[in-house]
């Protein structure tokens, strides 16, 4: 691979990694939200089933086993993975232009 196609490829995974930040603020965002949904609708049902008289020794079984309150955790779980995979990329990202910056160095002192 020449210097050239190098710099064109290193510039490309900055390109890359600029999209994976915004994607990852983005994901952040809808990761804090899932979470916020979640655990206000968790608290409403621990509420309701107070007023109900429902032991208090089952009351965190019985909400989280109401298909809303599940709907609910399943979506925040799968914004923080989807979260969490865009932070890998990013990471990923980094060592892919760190590998190539070493090769272009590399490259330069020797050519």
């Amino acid at each position: 691979m020449s210097g050239q196609d190098l710099m064109v490829e290193l510039s490309g995974k900055i390109g890359l990694l600029d999209s994976a930040l915004k994607q990852f603020g983005k994901r952040g965002r809808d990761n804090a939200g899932a979470e916020e949904k979640y655990r206000i609708a968790l608290a409403q049902k621990i509420l309701i089933e107070r007023d109900k008289g429902t032991p208090a020794t089952v009351i965190s079984d019985i909400c989280r086993g109401d298909k809303n309150i599940a709907r609910l955790k399943f979506e925040r779980d799968c914004a923080e993975v989807t979260y969490k995979a865009a932070q890998e990329a990013i990471n990923i990202y980094k060592l892919q232009i760190r590998v190539l910056q070493d090769t272009i160095e590399r490259e330069f002192r020797s050519g």
